[in-house]
């Protein structure tokens, strides 16, 4: 290897005149400027990439420094420009500042300066530096910011939030939309996935697992799951959750997913009241075209045998016709009657809202108690009473009395006559609900047989003189007009139990 020596290197050429060369073709503008201990500074060096950056030549920009602040500099930005410049100086730090220039044909541009300052021995700083024109740069960086500003509004428009799932370290991001939905600080992070799984509603797991299982077995061409999550308010959200695969190793097995949330609790609490909306005018429906069937009949009977009547009674003897006029006042008191039943079941169905209030469930009882002592004390009823003193619920007065009323009555009036009838009732709590058992040990029922009537109008299911088969119906009818249901237990001769489930809602 041979090596040359200065002189034949640059071919007779002096060295400030060789690195001028190579400094002109540096599309940034490299200058040096010197700051005198006196305060004043100017502009030793600048090569020739000053007529591009600032439309200069460079005899008047090293001439005439300050036409820089007089005709180019924007003038918002002149002030940060000096105290970058100066903090630079004082502390000997690198200059590190963009800012915006006004140029006669370019027009508005912004350039980055970067130097570094030298102090010498006579305490002048010297800057070596560049100025490159960033405007492109600039440009960019604003339409990813408009972007991504755009996006996130979007995001936040849509309650939806991102999250990305590193499988390798089983860790997740959540944006500060997904963290919001948590009731979280606003503010995006990065946990392990348990953090969120933990979180999850423990009835909708195995749904969430089987929909990601058959989305990662090629099943379906992107993961999809609705499913609660619940937040720390201690409240469960509705969430529908989107994503797909997005990176795979050698071996073709995903590590790494993104997809988006999106809180769905409005609309699926407005589906969840529209279908129980559905439920409850399909159940009314019914039970009005019941009671349309109930009104046909039982109307229709009495005015037939009125009818009848009153037809036979126009040719009767004077003789017959007294004993007629008593069959006509039964016929009218049972038609009297038969109406007061309907309008209670019109009442019942028709209330727009029933008021409820809290009422002490053993208070309640001891009152129909009271009300049904000659009843109790003539048949000899052996009562016991199973409800804890404090025990109230959220019911209709007038509704609750009635029921225990009937359920009463219905166990002393079926009372078997081959034992002392006993009546009990118990109290207790199923899966948060309150529920009130009546039972006795009185003549029951053949479920098999009477089960679907058992709630009928007008069924009886005993030869007792005082049945007429509208209690258990208006009863079954006011629990489920309160939002609660009744199960029934009976075995023939042995006895009946009726399980009163009390809703307690608004």
């Amino acid at each position: 290897m041979k090596f040359f020596d200065l002189p034949d290197i640059h071919d007779g050429e002096s060295l400030n005149a060789f690195y001028k060369k190579l400094l002109d073709q540096v599309p940034d503008l490299i200058f040096k400027m010197v700051w005198k201990a006196d305060n004043l500074y100017s502009v030793v060096f600048a090569s020739e990439s000053v007529n591009d950056i600032y439309e200069l030549s460079v005899e008047t920009f090293l001439s005439d420094t300050d036409i820089f602040f007089r005709e180019r500099i924007y003038p918002e930005d002149a002030e940060g420009f000096i105290a970058a410049m100066e903090y630079a100086k004082d502390t000997l730090s690198r200059w590190n500042h963009e800012y915006r220039v006004q140029l006669p044909v370019k027009g508005l541009r912004w350039m980055r300066i970067t130097a570094k300052p030298e102090q010498q021995r006579d305490g002048t700083i010297c800057f070596y530096g560049r100025v490159s024109d960033v405007t492109e740069q600039k440009d960019r960086e604003r339409e990813i910011k408009i972007s991504e500003e755009r996006y996130k509004y979007a995001l936040q428009a849509a309650s939806e939030g991102i999250w990305d799932w590193d499988m390798k370290s089983n860790t997740v991001y959540f944006s500060a939309q997904s963290m919001k939905i948590i009731g979280k600080e606003e503010k995006e992070a990065v946990v392990p996935l348990s953090f969120w799984r933990a979180r999850m509603h423990p009835d909708d797991i195995k749904g969430h697992e089987q929909a990601r299982k058959t989305y990662f077995n090629g099943e379906i061409p992107s993961f999809e799951n609705i499913y609660r999550v619940l937040n720390d308010s201690g409240k469960y959200r509705w969430v529908l959750s989107r994503g797909k695969a997005v990176g795979y190793d050698d071996t073709g097995n995903p590590v790494r997913a993104i997809g988006t949330h999106k809180d769905i609790t409005d609309i699926k609490e407005k589906e969840l009241q529209l279908a129980n909306t559905i439920n409850i005018i399909g159940s009314q429906n019914n039970r009005l075209s019941n009671f349309a069937h109930i009104v046909s009949h039982n109307l229709r009977s009495h005015a037939g045998n009125l009818k009848m009547l009153i037809d036979i009674f126009k040719g009767a003897k004077e003789e017959e016709k007294q004993e007629m006029l008593n069959q006509l006042e039964a016929i009218s008191d049972g038609l009297y009657v038969t109406i007061i039943h309907l309008k209670e079941l019109v009442d019942i169905q028709f209330e727009v809202k029933i008021m409820k209030e809290k009422l002490n469930l053993r208070h309640y009882l001891k009152n129909i108690l009271n009300i049904l002592h000659n009843e109790i004390t003539k048949h000899g009823v052996n009562v016991e009473i199973n409800i804890p003193l404090d025990v109230t619920v959220n019911y209709n007065p007038a509704y609750l009395e009635s029921v225990l009323l009937n359920f009463t009555t219905n166990a002393i009036k079926y009372s078997s006559p081959e034992r002392k009838p006993m009546l009990s009732f118990d109290f207790e709590v199923i899966k948060g609900v309150k529920v009130l058992s009546v039972s006795d040990n009185g003549l029951g029922l053949d479920l098999k047989k009477h089960k679907n009537s058992l709630f009928g109008m007008y069924k009886t299911f005993h030869k007792n003189q005082n049945s007429r088969g509208i209690g258990l119906f208006i009863t079954k009818n006011q629990v489920e007009a309160m939002g609660g249901k009744i199960e029934v237990y009976s075995e023939v001769n042995k006895g009946t139990t009726f399980k009163i489930f009390f809703n307690e809602d608004d």
